[in-house]
């Protein structure tokens, strides 16, 4: 991928995720969200009119009990990461793509007042939206930074668990992304992600075919090119389950690995 491919497609993926926070941070101020014509990845209510669903019923009942309803309403994910990543009082958690919070906050009600939640987003009124929601929420054990998931703003060792919720398909650099996981690990550090993956037969073209790069499915990694990134980067025990169909062949899956310790 060419700097200048990579540099508008990241600013198409800014743009759209721009819109669907103010549709929760301004409604009916006529923001398109994501309904447009090219949907986000999943979408609350608030955030498009016509989207493509993958958040639908992925929280557990009464697990979204208390949070802000513009948490929920702007959530964009295919999946619960944190209903695979086994959080404990204590930890600390990074949320690559946090958006409109909703995954930070309830990582830090599980991780309680000893523990710390820190979310990382590229756009500024997904940021305004999420500290707004924290705020609301009463959360004191949370912290939202602007920066690119692929040059995380934190230094090397600084968290127990890294999640994400539909986000690293939109990267256009993923083995950076990979390595900047591994890098803010603790030795013995772990990732609960929710992404799309496609089938390994489902080829890059095929994937381009089959939805827009900001609809999170041209962008999507195979099983294999994620295992085989994930490897790269250094870390063990990697696993790709399949959870549920996004489009014939590819899928919204949970990803899990380790740090060596």
């Amino acid at each position: 991928m060419s700097d200048t491919t990579a540099d508008v497609l990241r600013e198409q993926v800014r743009s759209r995720y721009a819109e669907a926070a103010r549709a929760v941070l301004e409604p009916g101020t006529g923001q398109a969200g994501c309904g447009d014509g090219e949907s986000c990845c999943g979408a609350g209510p608030a955030a498009a009119e016509a989207v493509g669903g993958f958040s639908e019923d992925l929280y557990r009942e009464g697990e979204t009990d208390g949070l802000p309803a513009d948490a929920v309403l702007a959530s964009l994910g295919c999946g619960n990461p944190l209903a695979v990543a086994e959080l404990r009082g204590g930890e600390r958690v990074l949320d690559l793509g946090s958006g409109g919070g909703i995954d930070v906050l309830l990582s830090a009600r599980r991780v309680g007042p000893s523990g710390f939640a820190y979310g990382v987003d590229m756009t500024d009124d997904m940021l305004a939206l999420a500290r707004r929601n924290a705020a609301q929420a009463g959360a004191h054990n949370v912290e939202f930074l602007r920066g690119h998931i692929e040059d995380v703003p934190l230094p090397d060792a600084s968290v127990d668990v890294v999640i994400s919720n539909c986000v690293i398909n939109l990267s256009v650099d993923k083995p950076a992304v990979l390595a900047e996981m591994f890098r803010v690990l603790v030795p013995g550090g772990r990732i609960g992600i929710s992404d799309i993956v496609a089938e390994d037969q489902i080829s890059p073209a095929d994937r381009a075919a089959a939805g827009s790069y900001v609809g999170c499915i041209a962008g999507a990694l195979s099983r294999a090119e994620y295992l085989d990134g994930l490897a790269a980067a250094g870390f063990t025990g990697a696993s790709v389950t399949f959870t549920h169909q996004a489009v014939p062949g590819m899928h919204s899956a949970i990803i899990r690995a380790v740090k060596p310790g």
